[in-house]
């Protein structure tokens, strides 16, 4: 999401792009959580916790800078192998593989994410705020 103008950049798209990117942390974070708890019958096809990568952004017209989430990759460690014989996805050698996400890691990235789109709101709140007081005195 990189900007398609060479305009300036302002309060509310530098406070938008951050609550964007922060609805893809809160994405990921749900899908690490749902698949909390999930088996595979092999090591590759267990589910591995992903995290998104952001990258800052800086206008030199206005001094602001923002942030963007680029891209979705795989993080955290290696599914866990135990071993299950009487499941029926298990492997020749009667292994199961647990998906490797950390429940507790994951709740507080969740709110993490909460709060930093909730500082976001405020900041275009604030924003929207000033501009209309401005307005008013002109009056």
């Amino acid at each position: 999401m990189s900007m398609a103008t060479n305009a300036p950049m302002t309060i509310f798209q530098v406070a938008g792009r951050a609550m964007s990117a922060q609805l893809v942390r809160m994405n990921t974070t749900a899908s690490n959580l749902a698949n909390a708890g999930g088996t595979a019958g092999s090591e590759d096809a267990a589910y591995r916790s992903i995290k998104p990568v952001f990258r800052t952004s800086y206008d030199q017209a206005t001094g602001l800078s923002t942030v963007d989430a680029v891209q979705v990759v795989t993080a955290g460690g290696t599914p866990t192998k135990r071993y299950d014989p009487s499941n029926p996805i298990a492997d020749k050698d009667g292994n199961i593989y647990e998906a490797s996400v950390d429940e507790t890691r994951e709740l507080v990235d969740m709110m993490e994410t909460a709060r930093s789109y909730q500082n976001n709101v405020e900041v275009m709140n604030t924003a929207k705020t000033l501009i209309l007081d401005t307005l008013k005195m002109g009056r």
